[in-house]
């Protein structure tokens, strides 16, 4: 079964205010998690129930997976200096 991938608000505005080449690398990574929410190379975060993390070159897409209603939704996105701190 495929996830719905929801965003928070504060990721819409992190995406919105990368590159457009950066925009297009992490699109399709972002697709792929409905059908497949860990896939390989992601990382379970330390210190929360069901976040994840997937690396895009210099960049993070950090992620919640909830798999009793399907759906994914994407917390944070920027770059790994950046993104770990809140």
């Amino acid at each position: 079964m495929a996830y719905t991938i929801q965003y928070k608000p504060v990721a819409s505005r992190q995406i919105a205010k990368l590159s457009k080449n950066i925009q297009a690398r992490l699109k399709p990574k972002i697709k792929v998690l409905a059908n497949n929410p860990r896939p390989h190379g992601a990382i379970k975060l330390q210190g929360y129930e069901n976040r994840y993390r997937i690396r895009v070159g210099d960049y993070r897409i950090i992620y919640e997976i909830w798999d009793r209603v399907l759906v994914i939704v994407i917390a944070e996105v920027g770059h790994r200096s950046d993104v770990y701190g809140s």
